[in-house]
């Protein structure tokens, strides 16, 4: 067997066998097949495209070349989430100690974030003493004693993506169905979940900027798990606005709590609780999703979610006095409100620059190695399509250094449009997709 044969079939459109996959796959990852040819492999697939049985063959080649999480000494069916990113999206830190609240085991590996997303890591980091590097027997025995531990992603976890990964980002290979679903769920499958619940993004803050490209996308994956006996379950949910009010890690993880401890409304709270109801109907604890919605929905009011959060920064080593006491999280010097420069509505919201707007404050990183600052970012005042007087707040920002803030600012402001009309209503949620079936909502 040789790449060159594998590249000219795909090239010429033809189906590759689960043989070729494993062959190319492996050969990358020891070195053997060099980055040119592994390149030209990505172009074809990107141009010829890969039906479900290669997309799910090439998934598991992934998942072999490096280590698999072995979850069997955690009793009941492990659940696992994955968002495909966004702004505000501070989902994970109030969905999964809900659906752990109802006795469904969370064993969730993260990532950090990349540009004007902030990944679930970081976010947890910003909480003082908190530990995302826990030994492996100390990872399982979290989620058996609380029901839900968070940590990264081990260096041998899926190595055949991350180099793919690298390589995808400077070929111009990264809008490609197939090698998006593949890298999302090689993850997911290597982390030992049972079963898997996909928060599929889309909007002006979203890597699947249009509602059929999120359905495809989710539908790919979906394929996927059920092709490798995983139950996956994918939602298509809305980013062409923040989704919480808050845009940074320590300001995340306090509407986080504010909103376990159920003193908070919104787009944030109605989307976390949906998910965490999704993961209780998949982990088996209900019999229906709204079976599932009830059950969240008391361990909210109960208060019983927060105490799983609490408890899972003591097990990681954090300090847990941040639940009764947000002002333990890092602060910023400074909190500067930006004001609205005429009336009118909220008529659009760019997400992505509210994201980039926070990053350039120091909230994110545009490369791997950049330091974090997690005390800064902002928090919005106003929501698309409401009503804004000149000169009320828009956003109070969160600063430490001030060397980058004018800019930010500017990012900020083109970032929301004013206008005389208020605009249509969009949905938070667009539909489900399972391996049945495509729900609209």
């Amino acid at each position: 067997m040789r790449a060159v044969d594998i590249i000219i079939k795909k090239r010429d459109g033809m189906e590759l066998s689960r043989e070729e996959i494993e062959f190319f796959i492996q050969g990358y990852v020891s070195g053997e097949i060099p980055d040119y040819q592994a390149s030209a492999l990505l172009m074809a697939i990107y141009y010829k495209g890969m039906n479900s049985r290669e997309t799910a063959d090439l998934t598991m080649a992934m998942v072999r070349s490096g280590d698999a999480v072995d979850l069997s000494a955690i009793p009941g069916v492990k659940v696992d989430k994955h968002s495909t990113g966004g702004v505000g999206d501070t989902v994970s830190l109030v969905a999964a100690p809900l659906a752990a609240a109802c006795k469904v085991p969370i064993a969730k590996m993260s990532g950090r974030g990349l540009g004007h997303t902030g990944g679930t890591l970081d976010k947890l980091e910003s909480i003082p003493g908190f530990r995302i590097d826990l030994s492996m027997t100390e990872f399982i025995e979290t989620v058996k004693n609380v029901g839900l531990s968070v940590i990264g992603q081990t260096a041998r976890l899926v190595p055949a993506d991350k180099l793919l990964y690298s390589l995808r980002d400077v070929t111009g290979t990264v809008d490609s169905l197939p090698l998006i679903a593949s890298s999302v769920m090689s993850k997911k499958i290597a982390a030992g979940a049972d079963a898997i619940l996909l928060d599929v993004k889309t909007g002006n803050g979203a890597f699947m900027e249009t509602e059929e490209k999120a359905f495809a996308l989710a539908r790919e994956m979906v394929d996927i798990g059920a092709k490798v006996g995983r139950r996956t379950t994918a939602l298509v949910t809305d980013m062409s606005q923040p989704l919480g009010m808050a845009v940074g890690n320590a300001l995340e993880v306090k509407e986080a709590i504010d909103l376990l401890a159920n003193r908070s409304e919104g787009p944030l709270r109605e989307v976390s609780l949906l998910l965490a109801a999704y993961m209780v109907y998949t982990g088996g604890k209900a019999a229906s999703v709204n079976e599932g919605r009830e059950m969240v929905e008391e361990a909210l009011i109960s208060g019983r979610g927060l105490e799983v959060l609490k408890r899972m920064i003591t097990l990681h080593g954090g300090n847990a006095e941040v639940i009764n006491d947000p002002g333990l999280l890092p602060g910023a010097r400074i909190i500067l409100p930006v004001k609205a420069e005429q009336s009118g509505f909220i008529a659009s919201i760019n997400a992505k620059k509210i994201g980039h707007s926070a990053l350039l404050l120091g909230a994110g990183r545009t490369v791997k190695e950049d330091p974090i600052d997690y005390g800064v970012g902002l928090v919005m005042q106003k929501r698309l399509g409401e009503w804004v007087e000149k000169g009320e707040t828009l956003a109070d920002f969160y600063i430490n250094n001030e060397d980058n803030c004018q800019d930010a600012i500017k990012v900020f402001r083109e970032a929301i449009a004013i206008g005389n009309e208020k605009p249509a209503a969009r949905s938070l949620v667009y539909g489900a997709v399972t391996e049945e079936e495509i729900e609209r909502f």
